[in-house]
């Protein structure tokens, strides 16, 4: 029996839906006996479109309790042993969904992209918007480019699809 990613993230969804929670990420890392199943989740802010409120150690706690039991009574993870981890998304959180891009409209981000664009994959800046599944960034001129006079800030649009990978960056 293969593991059905999209079964544990059903059941994921149920139990952090009963408890006021959403969930962000579920994955499986590892192989053999060092598998992970890795759970991400996190608390809604006031309106969908507002930042996460962030999950306390007894959510992650309650999450994990319930998730594991539910696994190991229809023995949705088959193939041994393996360790379940729940957290929060921390603040150099990813962004995966359509969501995510919204609600982190106006925070630093770093994007890496599949194809590249204006010669680069990887572009850091303000996250000014997301709309139509394209979202805007407005970036900075890099290092060399600020070695040269005129380099200007530039807004940049990237299609959603054309996203690898994408993250928060933390201001502190």
């Amino acid at each position: 029996m293969a593991l059905d990613i999209e079964h544990i993230r059903a059941i994921a969804e149920r139990v952090t839906g009963s408890a006021g929670l959403e969930l962000v990420e579920v994955e499986m890392r590892g192989g053999g006996k060092f598998r992970t199943l890795r759970i991400v989740i996190d608390r809604p802010g006031p309106t969908p479109s507002s930042p996460p409120a962030g999950v306390t150690h007894e959510d992650c706690a309650t999450v994990s309790r319930e998730v594991s039991a539910i696994l190991d009574v229809e023995d949705a993870v088959p193939g041994g042993s393996y360790t379940l981890e729940v957290s929060s998304p921390g603040l150099d959180r990813k962004l995966v969904r359509p969501l995510d891009y919204e609600r982190f409209t106006g925070s630093r981000v770093h994007v890496m992209t599949r194809e590249p664009l204006e010669g680069n994959r990887h572009f850091e800046g303000r996250l000014e918007g997301f709309r139509e599944g394209r979202l805007t960034l407005k970036v900075e001129p890099g290092r060399r480019e600020r070695r040269r006079q005129g380099a200007v800030e530039r807004r940049l649009e990237i299609e959603l699809g054309n996203v690898e990978k994408a993250r928060v960056v933390p201001e502190i």
